[in-house]
Formats: C-alpha cells, structure tokens, sequence
C-alpha cells in the first residue's frame, strides 16, 4: 500500500468509527454529559486521569472545561491527576504505580463530583483502583474505554465504550466524545 493508500485508508476508518460511536454511542455520550453539568450545578467539581495517550486527553479536557471550550463564560472545576510529575513519581516511588490515581481522588474527591477514567483496554490497574476510590469517596464515576471494556465497566456508573479495539482510534473517538461533552456542558450551565 502506497503512502496516499495507507493515509485514505485510515481516515477512512476512523470516520467509519465516529460514524458508530454516533449511531450506536450518543445517549451515553449525553448521560456522561449531563452527569458533569449536574455535578457543576451542585458545586462539584471533575477530576480526570489515565496513563500515556489517555493522560494527555484527560489534560485536554480539564482545560476545556476549566479555560474555556467555545464560549467565553466563568471557569469549571476541572483537574487532571495526570498533571504533577512530582506527586505521580512520589506515590509511585513510596507506594506503587497502581496508586497514582487512587491517592490524589481519596483526598481530593467528595460526593456529588465526578471523576473519569480513560483507559482503551479497561484494564489499567491505577485507573480502576481511582475510580474504585470515588465510588468509595461517593463520587460518580465515568469511564472512557474500548469495545471489550476489560474491567471497567464493574467500576463506572457511566461509560462509554467505543466499538473498536484499534488503540489510536478509540483515543481520536474519545477525544471527539470529550469535545462533544465540554459543548453539551456549556451548552447546558451557559445558555445563550
């Protein structure tokens, strides 16, 4: 396959994905937004995490959320665990890696937030053991993963799965999900 074959090939398929996730996704997309824009009404606030690729989209989306996604409006509560390279190396290094997340959401979150988790194979250790740490904080909690799942569906009250297993594309499907949301949400607390 040339270079031109190999580039239409993959757009290709990740819009047949999106196409998908439209068809087959969207109320769960609207049930996680609406989760965040109640928690926002009650004055909670969003935590996010998850490792490597999945890091930087729950970067991405606290700073939707907290800067600003399309409209001008008052800043969101919103913090990605992923973001302090001192506190993940510290409980890694005095704890275990398992505990990164776990840690940060035991003292930060509290009932009535919610708290995401972004894993393409649903099994990241030090994802689940944080979203088991909100539920236990009675947090609500979301998360983002692929077609099978893995374990997190046992540990999400909302989740979105995309029906892929192909790792680049089910993070270009979240992040497009995540868009989706942070316009819902203001669409929701911001009316025009």
């Amino acid at each position: 396959m040339n270079q031109t074959d190999a580039i239409s090939d993959y757009l290709r398929r990740s819009a047949h994905l999106l196409t998908q996730v439209a068809d087959e996704r969207a109320e769960a997309i609207a049930a996680i937004a609406q989760a965040i824009a109640d928690c926002f009404r009650a004055g909670g606030k969003v935590l996010l995490f998850g490792n490597g690729g999945s890091a930087a989209d729950a970067d991405h989306i606290a700073g939707e959320l907290a800067g600003r996604f399309r409209r001008d409006r008052p800043a969101l509560p919103a913090l990605a665990l992923t973001g302090s390279s001192a506190t993940l190396t510290a409980i890694a290094n005095d704890y275990s890696y398992a505990e990164v997340f776990e840690r940060p959401v035991r003292a930060l979150a509290n009932p009535g937030d919610v708290v995401i988790g972004l894993s393409t194979s649903g099994n990241s250790p030090n994802v689940l053991r944080g979203l088991q740490a909100a539920r236990e904080r009675g947090a609500r909690t979301v998360g983002f993963t692929s077609a099978s799942g893995g374990h997190m569906p046992a540990h999400a009250d909302h989740l979105l799965q995309v029906p892929s297993n192909d790792t680049p594309l089910i993070q270009q499907a979240h992040l497009a999900a995540a868009h989706i949301i942070c316009e819902l949400v203001e669409q929701a607390l911001f009316p025009k």
